[in-house]
C-alpha cells in the first residue's frame, strides 16, 4: 500500500485514527490486563488479515461520458478483490460482496484488521473462500483516475452519478458479475449504496448503508463540506489548482473541520485525557497527513456530493435494506431524526441507531463489524436465496 493510500484511508475514518487499533474494555479490569487482551485480539486479527490473498488489478473504461457531458477517453478505474466468483446453473453469480468506500478513501481500507479480520476471515460471514469480495476504488481515488494524475482542475467534474456508474462496469465488465448478494457502503459508500439500489434494483439481494442520510447534502453537513472546500480555494498558494507546492494554509483549515466532523467526543476524552496527550496526537496527526495530501484530489472528493438526493425514490427499492447508523456520529446527527422518517419509504427497509457506548467511535462507528455485525446477520437470513452461500453468525 502506498503512502498515498494510507493516509487516505487515515482520513476518511478520523474517528479511528486515534485508537490506534485498540477497543475499550467491555467492564472494569486494570489497565494493563485490559491493554494486554486489546493487544492479542489486534495480534489475532492481524493473523486473520496476514492469510488472506488480495488481488489488485486496473480496468480502463474508454471515452468514459461523464454526467455533465465531459468525457475522458481512457478513465481508470482500480480494485482489489478477494476469493473467487461462483455461479448457479443459470450462469448466475451467488456470492458477489460490494463494499462500498468513503470520502478520500480506497478499498484498501476493508483490509485492515478490525474489518477484514472481524468479516473476511476462515468461518467469518464473508468468509474469503466462500464468498467474492469486491473493493473498487472510485473515480478521484486511490489508484482510480484522479486529478493530481496530471490534469488538475481540467479533470472532469465527476459526482456521485458518475462514481457509481463507474462502479457498475467495474462490477459487470472488468469482473464480469451479473448479481451481488449484498452492497454495502460507509460514508461516502453509504450514499452510493443508496444509488446502487434505485439504479440498479434488481441487480443485489441486500444493501448495507452505514454512516449517512437519504436525503440533500444540506445543514451542517453542507456548510462543512463548503467551508473545507472555501479553505483550499482562498488560500494564496492555491492558484486555481496550479500550485507549485501544496496550499498548506487551506490544508490545515481541512483537516481541522474533517477531524471535528469525524471525531467522538466521549472516545476522544478517553484516549486523550490530559493536555500534553492530546497535544502529542494532535502533532504526530498533522505530521502523517499533511505532508501528503493533494488539494485537488480533495477538492473534487469533497464537492463530488453536490448534487446526491436519494430520497424520492426510496419507494421503487426492491431489496432487503438495513440500514445503521450510530448515536455519536457528528457528519449524521441522530437528533434530525431524519433517517427514522425516510426508512418508512422503503418496502423492506429497518433502521437501526447504535447507541453511543465504548465501542463506538461516532461517524467511524461505520467501519467497525464486531459493533453491527448481529445485524448484518439479520439481512443476510432475510434476504437468503436459494442456492446463495450458507448464512452463519461466524465465529464471533
Amino acid at each position: 500500500m502506498n503512502p498515498k493510500t494510507k493516509v487516505a484511508i487515515l482520513v476518511s475514518a478520523l474517528a479511528l485514527a486515534a485508537a490506534g487499533g485498540a477497543r475499550a474494555a467491555t467492564r472494569p479490569a486494570p489497565p494493563r490486563q485490559a491493554g494486554a487482551a486489546q493487544q492479542a485480539q489486534l495480534r489475532k486479527l492481524q493473523a486473520i488479515v496476514a492469510g488472506l490473498h488480495p488481488v489488485e488489478g486496473n480496468y480502463t473504461a474508454r471515452d468514459f461520458r461523464f454526467h455533465n457531458g465531459q468525457t475522458m477517453p481512457e478513465l481508470r478505474l482500480h480494485y482489489t478483490t478477494l476469493g473467487r466468483p461462483r455461479r448457479d446453473a443459470r450462469g448466475r453469480v451467488t456470492n458477489a460482496v460490494l463494499f462500498l468506500h468513503g470520502t478520500g478513501g480506497t478499498g484498501h481500507q476493508f483490509l485492515g484488521p478490525q474489518f477484514a479480520g472481524v468479516l473476511f476471515g476462515p468461518g467469518e460471514l464473508f468468509d474469503a473462500n466462500r464468498y467474492y469480495i469486491i473493493l473498487p476504488d472510485d473515480i478521484g481515488h486511490g489508484g482510480s483516475s484522479k486529478p493530481s494524475d496530471g490534469l488538475r482542475m481540467n479533470f472532469p467534474n465527476y459526482d456521485y452519478s458518475d462514481m457509481v456508474r463507474g462502479e457498475h462496469l467495474l462490477v459487470t465488465q472488468a469482473l464480469g458479475v451479473n448479481h451481488l448478494r449484498l452492497v454495502g457502503g460507509t460514508s461516502m459508500g453509504c450514499m452510493h449504496t443508496w444509488m446502487w439500489a434505485e439504479d440498479y434494483p434488481d441487480f443485489m439481494d441486500s444493501a448495507l448503508p452505514l454512516a449517512c442520510l437519504t436525503i440533500q447534502i444540506s445543514g451542517r453537513n453542507r456548510i462543512v463540506r463548503r467551508l473545507i472546500m472555501d479553505d483550499i480555494r482562498d488560500d494564496p498558494a492555491w492558484d486555481n489548482g496550479n500550485y507549485k507546492t501544496e496550499p498548506m494554509c487551506g490544508l490545515r483549515g481541512t483537516l481541522g473541520l474533517t477531524f471535528f466532523f469525524g471525531s467522538a467526543p466521549v472516545f476522544d476524552q478517553r484516549m486523550f485525557p490530559t493536555r500534553d496527550a492530546a497535544d502529542r496526537y494532535t502533532e504526530r496527526f498533522e505530521k502523517a497527513v499533511l505532508s501528503r495530501l493533494d488539494a485537488n484530489d480533495m477538492l473534487y472528493q469533497w464537492n463530488s456530493s453536490r448534487n446526491y438526493d436519494p430520497s424520492p425514490q426510496l419507494g421503487r427499492i426492491k431489496t432487503w435494506v438495513m440500514y445503521i447508523n450510530s448515536a455519536d456520529d457528528q457528519v449524521n446527527p441522530q437528533e434530525l431524526g431524519i433517517a427514522q422518517q425516510e426508512i418508512k419509504k422503503v418496502k423492506h427497509g429497518r433502521f437501526v441507531l447504535i447507541p453511543i457506548s465504548p465501542e463506538t467511535r461516532g461517524h467511524g462507528t461505520h467501519s467497525l463489524p464486531a459493533v453491527w455485525r448481529k445485524y448484518l446477520v439479520e439481512l443476510l437470513q432475510e434476504s437468503q436465496r436459494p442456492g446463495d452461500p450458507r448464512v452463519s453468525a461466524g465465529t464471533k
